[in-house]
């Protein structure tokens, strides 16, 4: 049974932190990554953590996020009143100034207009909070209660047509709310804001640099495993590959990588992650063909969360087969990032609320005792690919659009075969040489192709054909929670379907996705 050890609890990265206590705002992992973008370190955790809890943690300050609740709800989340007596600075944010506003003597109403969307903000008070902040500046909106009455010894900053105390501030104590969200790119100036929170408010040094990430984390990791052997599972994504190059720097020979060529990776790709972790870091890895063994355990099913499981579980098998050949083992190490730690509800402090379990190698033997070792826990996905660079990984692996865990088995709707995969490919490997072709690849998050069990009539030379369609799917996102389709040049889209239909023997019809997420996901199943 493995066991995780949680290296931010012994080895503190920064002297300096930010606490953001989550509503179950949406948004809550973007505030985060705001604040470590201006270099301070910060953790999102429970709501309720008591007031002594944030004592022992010594924040130099602390946000309060959104959420979907009106703070007179039944059931409405409030954190411990006894934080606002600690003398330090905070930040309300939306839902966050209504709990101040709750807990400190004012009241919070029904909106007579619901805001939301972008609203017209006249700041009215002077503040170091908007320092080099317009006087008049664009912010996003999105709430439906609002301040009725001011907090006690609060006076309003900011205002806007519809709400009187957009922006309030305590007389004497570092206190503040606004009822915006500067943590959306919508608010023009919002990261202004929150950098003079940050740096003049908290005084923070903005000292935290992900620079100094690789050698802490290989230190830590040097005084946790020894001479021992550490197992870690690669993919080929990003997070798997950094993780592998952070502890190869480290370990040497004393890490062994398991690659499961399950057959369902992208064209050429296994032997890219190969070449890159053979030639370049010179890794112990072993590397498992078993695309025969995933298509026979595959055979008829049609069912998506069925092939996720089945995929899921013949991994697993082969992984342990694998792992158990590897003498003297002890530690096996994932690419865990801090977005599945805060889902999976795996940080005693963190949000208790479990959105999915999360394992990226889950469910191994019981006779299988490891360590678990996730030294990118910490981290959001911009930052490890920041991490890879730094670690001399390629730009084709560390920019790699993300990869669903089931691979091209799932982008091949209905039962997989390996003439259905073999198309995929060779169609998949078309979209994304013309999307580097026209420098699109890195102004697009994910862009992929979707092989269809629907065939229709198309006319090639003078021959009726009878083939499947294939769709072409790319989006923009910053957070993966929500998407937009990508409004890629038709020229470009021309070129895919020309090339296509004429070069990969099977599809005679291309057709293009413009659904956003939500209502639509950004993968088919």
């Amino acid at each position: 049974m493995t066991h995780s050890t949680n290296y931010s609890e012994k080895f503190h990265l920064t002297a300096e932190k930010i606490l953001i206590f989550d509503f179950g705002s949406q948004y809550a992992q973007l505030i985060a990554r705001r604040v470590r973008e201006q270099n301070v370190y910060c953790e999102i955790v429970r709501h309720d953590l008591s007031a002594r809890r944030v004592q022992e943690m010594a924040p130099k300050g602390i946000i309060l996020s959104g959420g979907p609740f009106s703070v007179y709800d039944e059931n409405a989340p409030h954190c411990d009143p006894g934080i606002f007596e600690l003398g330090i600075p905070i930040l309300g944010i939306c839902y966050g100034i209504h709990q101040m506003t709750h807990h400190l003597g004012g009241d919070v109403m029904k909106a007579e207009t619901r805001e939301y969307g972008h609203a017209e903000m006249e700041i009215i008070g002077e503040d170091v909070i908007f320092e080099r902040v317009n006087r008049e500046t664009r912010v996003w909106m999105s709430h439906g209660d609002q301040i009725g009455k001011l907090p006690t010894d609060f006076i309003v900053l900011a205002r806007t047509e519809t709400c009187p105390a957009a922006a309030i501030r305590h007389k004497e104590r570092p206190i503040f709310g606004v009822q915006f969200h500067p943590e959306v790119t919508h608010s023009l100036q919002g990261t202004e804001i929150l950098k003079n929170f940050l740096l003049k408010i908290c005084r923070c040094t903005g000292a935290w640099k992900l620079e100094d990430f690789a050698r802490v984390m290989q230190e830590n990791i040097r005084q946790k495993v020894g001479n021992d052997r550490v197992i870690c599972g690669l993919s080929g994504g990003v997070d798997s590959s950094v993780v592998a190059a952070l502890l190869s720097g480290v370990l040497g020979q004393n890490l062994s990588c398991i690659l499961v060529d399950n057959g369902f990776l992208r064209k050429n790709e296994a032997q890219s992650v190969i070449r890159e972790f053979t030639e370049h870091f010179k890794m112990d890895l072993h590397v498992i063909h078993a695309k025969d063994r995933f298509l026979k355990n595959l055979e008829g099913v049609t069912e998506p969360q069925q092939k996720r499981k089945i995929v899921g579980h013949t991994f697993i098998e082969c992984f342990s087969e694998a792992a158990k050949s590897i003498k003297g083992a002890k530690f096996l190490a994932q690419g865990t990032l801090y977005p599945d730690v805060i889902e999976s509800g795996g940080s005693p402090d963190g949000p208790a609320a479990t959105i999915k379990l999360h394992h990226n190698v889950g469910g191994l033997p019981e006779d299988m005792s490891f360590e678990l070792i996730e030294p990118l826990r910490d981290l959001f996905k911009d930052e490890v690919r920041r991490l890879g660079k730094q670690l001399g990984l390629s730009d084709e692996i560390v920019w790699r659009h993300p990869f669903p865990g089931p691979g091209l088995s799932v982008r091949c709707l209905g039962e997989v075969t390996e003439e259905k995969l073999t198309v995929l490919k060779e169609a998949d490997a078309i979209v994304l040489e013309e999307l580097r072709a026209a420098d699109l690849y890195s102004k697009t998050s994910q862009t992929f192709a979707v092989l269809l069990p629907v065939q229709s009539v198309g006319v090639m030379g003078d021959a009726r054909t009878y083939e499947n369609a294939l769709v072409i799917r790319s989006v923009n996102t910053e957070d993966f929670m929500t998407a937009d389709w990508s409004r890629l040049p038709y020229d470009v889209l021309a070129r895919m379907s020309t090339r296509i239909i004429n070069e990969v023997k099977g599809i005679n019809r291309v057709v293009y996705d413009i659904s956003s997420k939500p209502p639509a996901t950004i993968e088919w199943e």
